[in-house]
């Protein structure tokens, strides 16, 4: 039997069809084994075999969510969702991976406290999260239907129109290809049903879009992001999707780091080597920073000149991502202070 002091550490290297568990207590694996995929079940197992200790546990972020921590939470399990590339691993796990040594790794590591949770949203803010990435999922699937579109039309001999007409696809541009004579009616159908796929992939689209603008209509921070230059509502929702609450994040630095506008570097001895940007980095919202500093360097004086001025002694495109840390900086005052972005003023 354990005392109530005793706190048992478990690593969970979930699965779909189970979850292998590891409990572990003063660096020593108690019991390794395999349970249904579900909090509750996890959570009458650990207590039949300790009832009287305390529970710690951990798992990855992945394909799980969040759902499982809040009811791990719910029944008194404290839980901790972490980043897999943040969990300290030796050269052997990685040499020899499988499920016990992941749940044993998590279970040592959140034993030792080497472990740092990542930010949990709300059901309601997941919810807001899924639709903006829903967006840009949908902006991929359309970019690829155009260009099995464009292959298509190659492929067969057809006359594709110049580029500025292919990159807006204007409704007159899609009738204009849905009337093009094809070699055969097997060319000719395959060419309409990629073209009713686009037209149906821009119909979802808008219509989640008029669904967002409606859910969003009164938020403020929605309203505040706008008021910055560059930044319109499509990345206003997805930069409020993915940030959520602007506090979570210790400084600027930390912002920046997320969100992946940091060099990666390597330093031996007196020596350092700049790598360019890390690798490490928010996927929906730095390319989105980056096309909105394009933007903002037209409409902000300010913005511009420290662009022309970066431009003397650097590539634009690498200028543009020291822009985009300006922006950025702009964004988390605006949403720190809750008050409208100002213009500057050049004298």
């Amino acid at each position: 039997m354990c005392s109530d002091e005793r706190v048992m550490c478990i690593g969970i290297d979930v699965h779909r069809k189970n979850w292998r568990i590891d409990v572990r207590h003063d660096g020593v694996s108690l019991r390794k084994m395999s349970v249904d995929p579900s909090p509750g079940v996890l959570a009458k197992t650990v207590r039949d075999l300790f009832p009287s200790a305390r529970f710690r546990s951990v798992y990855e972020a992945g394909f799980s969510g969040y759902w499982a921590h809040r009811e791990l939470q719910r029944l008194g399990i404290e839980n901790m969702v972490v980043n897999p590339a943040d969990v300290p691993t030796t050269s052997k796990e990685k040499d020899r991976k499988d499920d016990p040594i992941d749940c044993g790794k998590l279970s040592r590591e959140l034993n030792n406290g080497s472990l740092h949770g990542i930010f949990v949203p709300t059901p309601e803010q997941e919810g807001l999260r899924a639709m903006s990435r829903l967006l840009d999922q949908q902006r991929c699937s359309t970019t690829r239907v155009k260009n099995r579109v464009k292959a298509h039309l190659h492929f067969t001999g057809a006359s594709v129109p110049s580029h500025d007409e292919v990159s807006h696809w204007s409704r007159a541009f899609i009738t204009c290809l849905q009337e093009l004579e094809l070699p055969t009616e097997h060319h000719k159908a395959t060419l309409d049903m990629h073209l009713d796929e686009l037209q149906w992939l821009r119909k979802r689209r808008l219509d989640l879009l008029r669904q967002l603008r409606t859910m969003s209509r009164d938020n403020e921070d929605i309203i505040l992001l706008r008021s910055v230059p560059g930044i319109g509502f499509i990345t206003a929702i997805t930069l409020y999707g993915e940030l959520m609450d602007m506090s979570r994040f210790r400084n600027f630095d930390h912002l920046a780091s997320y969100i992946g506008l940091v060099p990666s570097t390597a330093t031996s001895g007196d020596k350092t080597t700049t790598r360019g940007m890390t690798h490490r980095h928010a996927k929906y919202l730095r390319y989105l920073l980056i096309e909105a500093s394009w933007h903002a360097i037209r409409t902000d004086v300010v913005l511009a000149r420290s662009f022309a001025e970066l431009t003397r002694r650097m590539p634009k495109n690498d200028a543009i991502v020291r822009i985009a840390k300006k922006l950025l900086r702009r964004i988390r005052c605006v949403l720190r202070e809750r008050k409208p972005y100002c213009m500057g003023i050049l004298e």
